[in-house]
């Protein structure tokens, strides 16, 4: 699944520690999201979805539908 989050915790001056802090998720599970190799489950999608204060559809795209 694509995402822009790499993008988004950029933009806010987050590094993966802080994001992974935020989100309570270790910071390898945010690396493996950024990079494409592990899809968030849909509670943490919400969560980054709020976090962010965007819709999931805005941070993530399923890549068979691009």
């Amino acid at each position: 699944m694509k995402n822009r989050l790499k993008v988004l915790r950029a933009e806010r001056d987050l590094t993966q520690a802080q994001l992974s802090e935020a989100l309570a998720v270790s910071r390898q599970t945010v690396n493996a999201i950024e990079k494409g190799k592990f899809d968030p489950s849909l509670p943490l999608a919400f969560k980054i979805s709020r976090l962010f204060e965007l819709p999931i559809e805005e941070i993530f795209q399923d890549e068979e539908a691009v």
